[in-house]
């Protein structure tokens, strides 16, 4: 029998409907974390009432307008799409897990005090994913305990790497564990600013680069076997899990060339604890997803508000069969978010 989580009462409180997991918002007056702290940190100036730009290393790395932090606005996009909820996270880049970490921390906790203060101000609407330094395991944990138990939150965002080390590396492995203890969910998405630059000089890192790094930390996680070492940290996989669905019959293929333990478990089945979102702009790729990590495991995603976004949000879900639709659309974000799995893993749907 499952019981009933610290979110339980909140998620009770929401709008009945379409729940979209994956979008981002800023605060348009983020403090300049770099006038006080060594380190490369992004600012945001505003350059009208409604408009405002993120800057990285002194350039302007994307312009933004008040559909990133305006309550109204948001709304008003929500209800023009149908779309009950939204669950905030930080634009990637403001992660920043490759800078000094005192810098970092205090960033991610103006951020979560950002997106705590526009969740109060529609709680019926918004849950939210917060930030964390982590680069700094004990810091990062101490602010996932803020995020979860203090501000509400479902979860945090991360990156796929930090700085050059891996999410697989031991060191982080206390702040997994935590994340389990907590029953916290945890977002991955792909920094554009961390890909490998012989893709982004293609001008592929949106098309290959952001699939691979998300295919390679999640792989990287499942042959470390940090995702059933973290029975209760639920991992999502940002844009239908990048690359990894079509890669999991390769791995293991690898898996079994190399010396594997007697009995160990397949990577595939092991991936079966991840998410993703939906995020694919493709009903076949969505599909794969839903065949590797199970109907009940995959949740609607847009990247709103950026040119990236799905739109109309949830489009790709338009030709799925009518009780799979509504399973991603709304069902499997209320599961997702409140921690109550399904009570045997044979009554997964997988198809």
């Amino acid at each position: 029998m499952t019981q009933p989580t610290i979110w339980s009462d909140r998620l009770a409180g929401l709008a009945a409907g379409t729940i979209d997991f994956h979008t981002h918002a800023i605060d348009p007056d983020l403090p300049d974390i770099g006038a006080t702290h060594h380190g490369c940190f992004p600012r945001v100036e505003r350059t009208g009432e409604r408009t405002a730009q993120i800057i990285c290393n002194d350039h302007v790395y994307r312009n933004v307008d008040d559909t990133c932090w305006s309550t109204a606005a948001r709304i008003r996009d929500m209800d023009s799409e149908d779309i009950a909820v939204q669950v905030l996270s930080p634009i990637p880049v403001t992660l920043c897990h490759e800078q000094p970490a005192a810098g970092a921390a205090e960033l991610a906790r103006a951020q979560n005090d950002f997106l705590a203060a526009t969740v109060a101000s529609a709680p019926h609407r918004f849950l939210a994913l917060g930030a964390v330094p982590l680069q700094d395991p004990p810091r990062a944990i101490q602010e996932l305990a803020r995020c979860v138990t203090e501000l509400g939150f479902v979860g945090v965002e991360i990156g796929t790497r930090v700085g050059e080390f891996e999410l697989a590396d031991v060191r982080f492995r206390p702040f997994f564990d935590a994340a389990s203890s907590l029953s916290a969910v945890i977002f991955i998405h792909p920094v554009d600013r961390d890909l490998n630059p012989r893709v982004t000089n293609l001008g592929l890192g949106f098309g290959i680069g952001m699939p691979t790094e998300t295919a390679t930390a999640a792989a990287a996680l499942l042959s470390a076997g940090i995702v059933p070492a973290a029975p209760g940290a639920r991992i999502v996989l940002a844009h239908g899990a990048g690359a990894l669905p079509a890669l999991l019959p390769r791995l293991d293929r690898g898996q079994r060339l190399v010396a594997t333990p007697e009995g160990a478990e397949r990577l595939s089945s092991v991936a079966r604890r991840l998410w993703c979102d939906s995020l694919t702009y493709d009903v076949a790729s969505l599909q794969l997803a839903v065949q590797r990590f199970g109907a009940d495991h995959v949740v609607l995603g847009t990247d709103y508000p950026f040119a990236a976004r799905e739109q109309p949000a949830g489009v790709v879900l338009a030709h799925l069969d009518p009780r799979l639709k509504l399973r991603l659309a709304s069902q499997n974000a209320y599961t997702l978010c409140s921690g109550v799995e399904m009570a045997k893993q044979s009554s997964r749907v997988g198809t």
